[in-house]
């Protein structure tokens, strides 16, 4: 059935939503637009004029989409080659979808995003759902064909694993800002004491190559091995510069609401590190590097104004 302009208006007057729902649930921007497209195409052959609330059908046509998608790609995840990260979206990406309140922001932020790894696709569903877009339990349970109450229950058990692998008590923008460029300081300055002093005892660094760049397979831990880590990855040498294809410039930003350092060559986004930063320090990184997932973020990069960049690396 051929849609008409108005059918056209609605769907187009959704998608904004649609896209941070789905990116939510796969925590990839590609895929999100592959399902939003998905959705599209089932709009488009439906009987709209059958359809009494548009926004609720299409948002369970795209959730049920995201679980089918969320199952095979646990499987691909087996296999996938050392760390999986979710794709960052840089400070503005239309995306990153509603940020008015601290559960909006929180589950698109890149440490929740790569704790919903580990909950079912229900479970993951249900939270953002929730969390982050405030549908009710009546809607819900409509959208996963679940009881009300299997849905309380199952954010229950969503909330519980997110709140376990939790950052402590996060600080102010400015203050983070500033811890981001006291880091950057210390790594290229070739010493590992200054380092350690900006880390927590346990910090993480982990860090996604895909397989098409060199990442270690396992984390760091500890603040001393992540310092060393951290120096030596700041360390100018040539085989860098043959890999990313010329000399980085670094630049501080945002991605997915929190601070982040950004590498580009010739405008060409080739890594980007979420730093977890809290009261006691800076509690972990996670680095993104797999060009597949940085396709994105190259584009938003050369659509914004990032400013002059704080060095050149390598």
């Amino acid at each position: 059935m051929a849609l008409t302009m108005n059918d056209v208006d609605r769907f187009e007057a959704s998608m904004p939503r649609l896209e941070a729902i789905a990116y939510r649930l796969l925590g990839s921007a590609s895929d999100a637009e592959d399902a939003v497209q998905d959705t599209f195409l089932r709009w488009q052959a439906a009987d709209t004029g059958r359809i009494e609330v548009p926004e609720a059908w299409l948002t369970k046509v795209l959730t049920n989409l995201c679980l089918s998608r969320l199952t095979s790609a646990r499987a691909r995840r087996e296999t996938y080659v050392g760390q999986w990260l979710p794709e960052p979206l840089l400070a503005g990406d239309p995306m990153l979808g509603p940020a008015d309140t601290v559960e909006q922001r929180e589950s698109v932020s890149y440490a929740v995003l790569a704790l919903m790894e580990r909950l079912s696709p229900n479970e993951r569903a249900v939270y953002v759902l929730r969390e982050a877009f405030g549908y009710p339990h009546r809607d819900i349970a409509e959208i996963l064909d679940l009881t009300e109450a299997a849905c309380q229950q199952i954010l229950h058990r969503a909330r519980k694993h997110v709140a376990d692998g939790r950052p402590r008590t996060e600080i102010d923008e400015a203050a983070a800002r500033r811890i981001v460029e006291e880091f950057l300081a210390a790594a290229t300055s070739g010493r590992t004491e200054p380092l350690v002093r900006l880390l927590t005892a346990d910090v993480i660094s982990v860090g996604d190559g895909g397989g098409k760049v060199p990442a270690r397979a396992k984390a760091f831990e500890g603040a001393v091995a992540v310092a060393k880590f951290m120096r030596g990855l700041f360390k100018p040498s040539k085989a860098k510069r043959a890999i990313t294809g010329g000399s980085p410039e670094v630049y501080t930003t945002t991605a997915n609401g929190s601070p982040a350092v950004v590498a580009v060559v010739d405008g060409r986004v080739i890594g980007v590190i979420c730093l977890e930063i809290t009261t006691e320090g800076i509690a972990a990184f996670r680095s993104q590097a797999n060009p597949d997932k940085l396709e994105r973020a190259t584009r938003r990069w050369a659509a914004s104004d990032h400013g002059e960049p704080l060095f050149s690396a390598f």
